[in-house]
């Protein structure tokens, strides 16, 4: 489906992309029924909590150096604003940088619900424009304004008559998707038609789309070999370089769900290459992507020296380690963007896959392809199980009482903890870094080791926590509470 940088808003996954949130059977089946269209996703009769879209897509935005955010909604959703201090104070420090960004709430009460609070937006933006100076504004709806109808598109086109920096309208009412991955898109969406420029001139730039930069001293050191730099996308990013990311030589990502819409959006809108391979984590994944850069901007020779040079100085070590390595079996829930390449890279390392639970599950980017994780691994790798839950961590517990994993790996605190509390030994992949290149995947590899040789915590916790599990759930089948949507 071609993306329609015309209009203000976009379809959700599920609508573009065919993306599900309730699925169980194994990776080849998924990634069949994927590439044949015949995938149909399973709806719950019962269902915890979740995360919501605006999380993802107000993050982002929010981490652009220097701007600003006006989140119409009542003050519980201004909670999701904390999520930026991470980017505007703790990783811009470590750069050395001061990011003013700031983060507003609305704070809608009962009157604005009935009655509406279209003026109080438009002066609160126009109290943060003259306040704060920021070098663009993002509006964005929420589910209390999306459900009595605010016509957030039509206040912003009234403030661009007003305000003299870019300003867009973000539609993340947080019930319009299930798979808060939608909310990636948004602020994709909204950067490409507010702050994108058509191009002027090619620039030695490569588009880098992550989180938090966590590994930007690596990378730009790795790019120098090859003489480009990387443009970081978004955190503490600026509105100037921004404007710029048409001119690049190419688009990567260190994550396919995060970055597919906005690699798709430059490619089609621009021409700017976007570089679809596996994921830069593990030798196999990062050898993949390096040599579609090389071949990509012109510079295979430097990049097959770049490996050579590496792979003397780390492969060794790597093979030493997968001695210990071997066996060791594996549960693993995550984030599709995630899931299916961390369950590759534990296989390449020796380990067993038993189980892999997706977040969410896209049946095609936005290319109309099947993502490259599940086709790599369909075409390479062990067939394991899968299932797709939002995380609904009652499914995952299931799944490790009835499978007994030596290791549980989540990218996501919330669901390591029941694991540990069940006397798992689980290990937070939270840098989005952790697995990415030689010294990364070698890193990775002790951190397993560790993790698994010293049990002592969770079988301490274990004995003292009284889960709200019984014997009756262990029992059921996993998945009992999915039915065909």
């Amino acid at each position: 489906m071609a993306i329609q940088l015309g209009l203000s808003d976009i379809g959700t996954r599920e609508s573009r992309l065919g993306s599900i949130t309730g699925y169980i059977g194994d990776l080849k089946e998924l990634s069949e029924q994927s590439a044949c269209g015949t995938l149909r996703g399973c709806a719950r009769c019962f269902s915890q909590s979740s995360s919501c879209l605006s999380g993802c897509a107000l993050s982002q935005l929010s981490g652009i150096r220097d701007i600003a955010v006006v989140h119409h909604g009542p003050s519980g959703c201004s909670t999701t604003g904390t999520q930026s201090y991470r980017v505007t104070k703790q990783v811009a420090a470590k750069r050395g940088i001061v990011n003013h960004a700031v983060y507003i709430g609305t704070d809608m009460d009962e009157n604005d619900t009935i009655f509406g609070a279209g003026e109080k937006l438009a002066e609160i933006v126009r109290t943060t424009y003259e306040r704060y100076h920021p070098k663009a504004i993002f509006v964005s709806s929420s589910c209390a304004s999306g459900v009595i109808g605010e016509d957030i598109e039509s206040i912003v086109d009234d403030l661009r008559q007003e305000i003299d920096v870019p300003i867009a309208a973000v539609h993340c009412e947080g019930f319009k998707s299930r798979i808060w991955a939608t909310g990636f898109d948004l602020s994709d969406h909204a950067v490409l038609t507010s702050i994108v420029k058509p191009p002027k001139q090619k620039r030695n730039t490569i588009n880098f789309k992550n989180f938090y930069e966590s590994a930007r001293p690596e990378i730009i050191k790795i790019f120098a070999e090859f003489g480009v730099e990387p443009v970081f996308l978004y955190a503490n990013a600026t509105v100037e370089e921004l404007s710029h990311l048409s001119e690049a030589l190419a688009t990567v990502c260190i994550c396919g769900t995060l970055g597919n819409y906005l690699g798709n959006g430059l490619e089609q809108q621009y021409g700017v290459p976007y570089i679809r391979t596996i994921n830069p984590l593990g030798i196999t994944g990062f050898e993949t992507w390096l040599r579609a850069i090389g071949t990509t901007i012109g510079k295979t020779k430097e990049v097959e020296r770049y490996i050579a040079r590496e792979r003397a100085i780390y492969l060794p070590r790597i093979e030493a380690l997968k001695q210990e390595l071997k066996g060791i079996r594996c549960v693993i829930g995550m984030g599709p963007g995630y899931t299916f390449e961390v369950s590759r890279v534990l296989q390449e390392l020796g380990m067993e896959v038993v189980w892999g639970a997706a977040w969410h599950y896209d049946r095609q980017y936005d290319d109309g392809n099947v993502p490259p994780a599940m086709k790599y691994l369909l075409e390479n790798n062990p067939n394991f199980k899968v299932s797709v839950a939002d995380q609904q961590n009652f499914e995952v517990l299931n799944i490790l009482n009835k499978y007994k994993p030596d290791l549980y790996l989540s990218r996501h605190p919330g669901s390591t903890v029941w694991a540990i509390k069940q006397g798992f030994p689980a290990l937070f992949v939270a840098d989005e870094y952790m697995i990415f290149g030689y010294k990364g995947t070698l890193d990775f590899a002790h951190t397993v080791l560790d993790t698994i040789k010293n049990r002592s915590f969770e079988r301490n916790l274990a004995e003292h926590v009284k889960l709200p599990y019984t014997d009756w759930w262990y029992q059921q089948p996993i998945g009992k509470f999915l039915e065909k949507a």
